[in-house]
């Protein structure tokens, strides 16, 4: 995969990716979809080719663009639209395309059996309630990305290729209702082992040949007479009877009266294979007064039950910990790495050095049963995301407080771009990646764990990974390069800022009439029609001078400048603008000087710390 990526980076780099060559790509693919299936119900009527402008395709039925100035099918959903007919052609054309539904219609047939070459970045395949037969194609284990495969209740025949249970990020599978015969490949059984969630027998329930766990274990044993059978189930369950008859009369005479079985209450499956907790001591980068173990994070966060998840994203998850002497940390348990202890170990010796005040600081970690645990300082405000979307209108940050929050952000992103030699390059700058303390002081968070994770997601999973929430802060070049740049990182911050300025989502443009788009297009549709004031929060108009709110927008809108990276500001420049409005706010002191280690001004093309070079 390493090798297949090197390849095509360099195919993306060196052949013209113009609007023309993906307008035409795309619309191939929609084209001969069409020609390639039996519409009787009209559903693909309104996929009308002529004169198409750009972004034309994005309001065909179905179709879910990149963005709608872009003609990128990123996925296509047709499900009961009462179509037939074969699998459909042309989906080799969309190169973009990471979900597929065709579920609830009438194709035939076979599937491609390179299906995962004609679409190598699908993330979703639903294929169910059709009538698809044959064997299914070993292929599907190529699918690297896949976290969705859903081929239920259809006619396919044969065995279970060994390929699909190794598939590290598949999290949904239903091979229901088939015809499907043999033993369920030990590839499949043997997942929690490699650290992978398993899957229960209703994955592969109704198909009648096939035995195995989850099922009915094969051989000739399972098909003998059901009498001895019956018998023996009988005795079985006499002695069943006994024996859990006499384990409740002692559990209730002589169980412990202060403790509790944490793990029947436990819904998290990881937590129960960690082996002596106790004797896993949790690594931090200051001493603390007292060992820390990991049966004491697990104490704190009441075995990591669900109810102390405060975020959960691409990176993992956030759980609030709070531990006997009161204090409050945060633990995030980071999503599976193929990364080995040593390598870890090194990660952590880096990241652990980075200290300044607009970064969550990084106290400590541990390793046990295959997981990996990272210990943080707790923000008592939360996400700036909460701060701007999820309170009441008149609990919203007012002015200053936003611009502090804008200030301390940009503060803190310069010292990664900037101060770090290595620099350190984000590459998932969002409203939730932005933390508040207790004063309302901007901590970035999940700063250099791009590369905790398998080496290819520092290219391609923010958009093949299934989770389109981080969409509406990618910079348009992104799609193209699949590289993470500084000026990626300025792009995602604008687009930031564009929310401070304007209480709107990145990807949830609201109460604006018929537009449909993101934040930075509805910003540029406005920009073009003269409405720029019409942006900014309705909360802030009036209640500050003008000249600054504008101010603070046109740094916004430099940020996320779509045509040309080059064009944007560096972070450096970014946080010098911003600290010049804020320092009729005294939000700005004489410390705020950023030693310059890289300068802002001398390309990207020196040693980073963030993006994917394992490629």
């Amino acid at each position: 995969m390493k090798g297949f990526l090197a390849v095509f980076l360099l195919m993306t780099t060196l052949r013209p990716l113009s609007s023309v060559y993906v307008i035409a790509n795309d619309v191939t693919c929609l084209r001969e979809f069409k020609q390639s299936v039996r519409d009787l119900n009209g559903y693909l009527e309104n996929w009308d080719f002529t004169n198409l402008p750009t972004g034309g395709i994005c309001s065909f039925n179905g179709v879910q663009c990149w963005n709608d100035q872009e003609n990128r099918v990123l996925t296509l959903k047709v499900s009961e639209a009462g179509l037939s007919g074969p699998f459909p052609s042309g989906l080799s054309k969309c190169t973009s395309l990471t979900g597929l539904d065709l579920s609830n219609n009438a194709f035939s047939g076979p599937i491609p059996s390179n299906i995962c070459e004609q679409m190598a970045f699908l993330t979703t395949l639903d294929l169910s309630s059709n009538k698809f037969s044959g064997n299914l194609p070993d292929d599907l284990a190529n699918c690297k990305y896949l976290h969705q495969l859903h081929l239920q209740q259809n006619q396919f025949k044969g065995s279970v290729p060994w390929g699909i249970g190794l598939l590290s990020r598949l999290t949904d599978l239903d091979l229901s209702s088939n015809f499907l015969s043999g033993s369920i490949p030990s590839s499949f059984t043997n997942r929690t082992s490699l650290g992978l969630g398993s899957f229960t027998a209703d994955a592969f329930a109704n198909n009648p040949g096939l035995c195995g766990f989850p099922l009915t274990s094969c051989g000739k044993a399972a098909q003998k007479s059901k009498l001895p059978m019956i018998i023996a189930g009988v005795i079985a369950v006499i002695l069943i009877f006994g024996v859990l008859s006499g384990a409740i009369t002692w559990w209730m005479l002589f169980r412990p009266k202060t403790k509790t079985d944490s793990y029947l209450r436990d819904e998290h499956k990881w937590v129960r294979r960690i082996r002596a907790p106790n004797s896993v001591t949790v690594s931090m980068f200051e001493k603390p007064l007292v060992r820390l173990r990991l049966s004491d994070l697990m104490a704190a966060t009441n075995d990591f039950s669900k109810d102390n998840i405060v975020a959960s994203g691409r990176t993992g998850t956030l759980y609030k910990a709070c531990l006997s002497d009161g204090s409050v940390m945060a633990i995030k348990r980071l999503q599976m790495s193929s990364q080995t202890e040593k390598q870890f170990r090194s990660e952590m010796s880096i990241l652990g050095q980075l200290r300044h005040r607009n970064l969550v600081p990084l106290l400590g970690y541990c390793m046990a049963g295959g997981e990996k645990l990272l210990v943080y300082k707790h923000m008592a405000h939360g996400s700036l995301r909460a701060a701007l979307h999820e309170v009441p209108d008149e609990c919203r940050l007012h002015w200053t407080m936003r611009l502090k929050v804008a200030v301390g952000a940009a503060r803190g992103f310069a010292f990664l771009h900037h101060s770090c030699n290595p620099r350190v390059i984000h590459r998932n700058i969002s409203a939730s990646s932005i933390l508040l303390d207790e004063e309302f002081e901007a901590r970035i968070t999940d700063f250099g764990l791009a590369r905790l994770m398998n080496p290819v997601d520092t290219h391609i999973s923010t958009f093949v990974n299934g989770d389109f929430g981080d969409v509406g802060y990618v910079a348009p070049e992104y799609i193209r390069t699949l590289v993470a740049t500084m000026k990626g990182d300025v792009y995602s911050f604008g687009v930031v800022l564009l929310e401070i300025i304007t209480g709107q989502k990145a990807m949830e443009v609201s109460g604006e009439g018929d537009f449909k788009g993101n934040l930075a297009e509805w910003i540029t549709y406005l920009s073009t029609h003269g409405q720029l004031h019409d942006s900014i929060d309705p909360s802030l108009r009036g209640k500050v001078p003008e000249d600054e709110l504008f101010q603070f927008l046109r740094i916004g809108c430099r940020c996320v400048l779509p045509t040309s990276p080059k064009e944007r500001p560096t972070m450096f420049e970014v946080f010098q603008l911003l600290k010049a409005i804020g320092e009729k706010y005294n939000l700005t002191d004489q410390n705020d000087q950023i030693p310059i280690l890289n300068d802002p001004n001398s390309g990207e093309n020196t040693t980073e710390l963030i993006i994917g070079t394992e490629a």
